[in-house]
């Protein structure tokens, strides 16, 4: 979820990344809340320019604040669910046919794309980048095992990528495999 936010400010040109280095481009404030929170907090910590830093800082709370997001635009709504013990889980989860429709269609459209062999814009590219560099390949573009040869061309879209989007994409995949080599110790 760190860097698909990273990634949408770097699609909106309001930052780069160079050499694992963030940098800041454009402090005008996105339209997305969400964006520009970001934003902000990345302009008055610019000193700190780390990226895979910067990864692990806006993980912490980045699914719950993206599952906001969604919450205010409609596609997700929260549920509460009783756990044993007496203890609460919140999901935020499509529970209508439109937000579930909404949901699955993401990951249908870009495997729908990678199989006909169309060509990708660089959002999508990246949010491909995002699930092979998080182990979830299978997971999201499930029956692709299908079509064995979009396997194959996964590294060479990513490869196509803008310079700081493909850097972002690394350091997402080293961000991840240092976070489960630590939690397997």
């Amino acid at each position: 979820m760190a860097a698909a936010l990273l990634s949408e400010l770097v699609l909106e040109g309001r930052i780069g990344i160079s050499e694992g280095d963030l940098f800041i481009i454009d402090q005008r404030p996105p339209r997305d809340a969400l964006s520009h929170d970001i934003l902000d907090l990345l302009c008055a910590q610019s000193h700190h320019r780390d990226v895979r830093t910067w990864l692990a800082f806006l993980a912490q709370d980045s699914a719950l604040r993206v599952a906001e997001r969604l919450m205010r635009v409609g596609a997700v709504e929260a549920v509460t669910r009783r756990r044993m013990l007496g203890s609460t889980q919140t999901l935020y989860m499509p529970n209508t046919a439109r937000q579930r429709n909404a949901a699955a269609w993401a990951s249908t459209r870009i495997a729908n794309m990678l199989v006909r062999g169309m060509e990708l814009n660089a959002s999508d590219r990246m949010l491909v980048g995002i699930v092979v560099a998080t182990g979830l390949t299978r997971h999201v573009m499930y029956g692709f095992e299908n079509y064995p040869h979009i396997y194959h061309g996964l590294p060479s879209m990513i490869a196509s990528l803008p310079n700081d989007l493909r850097e972002l994409v690394e350091c997402t995949e080293s961000s991840v495999g240092s976070a489960l080599t630590v939690g397997r110790r």
